[in-house]
């Protein structure tokens, strides 16, 4: 079963405001469900969200890979 959240709850959950949660969905940059007039959030979209926003780290070995023009 998916657990859903509302806009309070997926704040909550990403560590940030509500305005920001609440701009996420204005711009449909994150997938949500319409029930009625409410907006409730599944935690998998909240993580599938978090995780393509994902950044990785430099490692010297990157950066020497990188400098040497291998993929």
């Amino acid at each position: 079963m998916t657990a859903y959240l509302t806009v309070v709850e997926a704040a909550e959950h990403l560590n940030t405001s509500v305005r920001f949660v609440r701009r996420l969905v204005a711009e449909r940059r994150i997938a949500f469900h319409k029930v009625g007039a409410h907006v409730r959030i599944a935690v998998v979209d909240l993580d599938a969200f978090v995780q393509a926003g994902r950044v990785e780290a430099i490692t010297d070995d990157r950066v020497r890979r990188d400098l040497s023009g291998a993929a």
